[in-house]
């Protein structure tokens, strides 16, 4: 089944790597044009070189835009609209999580935490949504954490943006509406990333093989599926809710955590 994004123009924050790498090429795949940015010019161009040996080079496009510098994500959302025409569907990606609890959170922390949630997502909203308008398929998703809903002491200012940003793309999605842009979510859990294979690397029990361990993981945190998830599964939901095949759903949440959730 095609997702219907053939020639269509998606925008991807945070995409030359992980989640946001795997939205580009699975969009690629099925014929999309799509634009991508991060902080970092040399992964961005490591990217694309991995890219254009599989998928047309014309159908690509990168620039190097940082989501909390407003005229710099004005910036690269401006040149994308020109070079491919247009927008139709935006993927906000961008985002890390801070790892502390409560007496180990400074105050800076907590604003900085509550900043990159926020202006990460709405600046690229603000810059593409003249362009999102004009679109007969214009979509917005927002990567989002199983924090929201689930939220972990020791990463306590990540999990409450988490949850202000859950609570922001519900309003979002019924504000756009009426100008026929969908703004839905995604919730991650556990995903397989450079983090985990560094943690392994550095693991106590050297005995143990990669799927072995991750799978310890899993079951210490109680994930059913029993494994960690991978990149391209996120990807893939990212997707579907951009494409024209959920054109009837907005200010929905796919809950991707491999069953890790208890909320109804």
């Amino acid at each position: 089944m095609s997702f219907g994004v053939k020639n269509r123009v998606a925008i991807v924050t945070g995409g030359s790597s992980g989640i946001g790498l795997e939205t580009v090429k699975l969009l690629l795949k099925e014929g999309a044009k799509v634009a991508w940015c991060g902080r970092s010019e040399e992964r961005l161009r490591e990217s694309l070189d991995q890219l254009s040996t599989l998928y047309p080079h014309e159908n690509m496009l990168i620039q190097s835009a940082d989501v909390l510098d407003k005229s710099s994500i004005d910036a690269f959302i401006g040149k994308v609209a020109s070079h491919f025409e247009g927008i139709d569907m935006l993927i906000n990606n961008a985002g890390q999580g801070k790892v502390a609890d409560f007496d180990n959170t400074q105050d800076e922390e907590w604003l900085s935490e509550v900043t990159l949630k926020y202006f990460g997502v709405l600046n690229p909203i603000k810059a593409a949504r003249p362009y999102l308008q004009k679109s007969s398929i214009a979509s917005i998703v927002n990567v989002n954490s199983l924090l929201a809903l689930k939220p972990e002491r020791h990463m306590v200012a990540t999990s409450a943006a988490r949850a202000g940003l859950l609570n922001l793309s519900k309003t979002l999605s019924q504000e756009f509406a009426q100008e026929g842009i969908r703004v839905n979510s995604i919730l991650i859990g556990m995903v397989e990333s450079g983090q985990w294979r560094r943690r392994f690397e550095n693991r106590s029990d050297q005995s143990k093989g990669w799927d072995e361990w991750i799978r310890g993981i899993a079951k210490e945190r109680g994930i059913p599926l029993g494994r960690l998830g991978y990149a391209h599964e996120a990807a893939q939901a990212l997707v579907f809710l951009a494409s024209p095949l959920s054109s009837y759903t907005t200010g929905s949440v796919v809950d991707v955590s491999g069953g890790f959730s208890r909320e109804i």
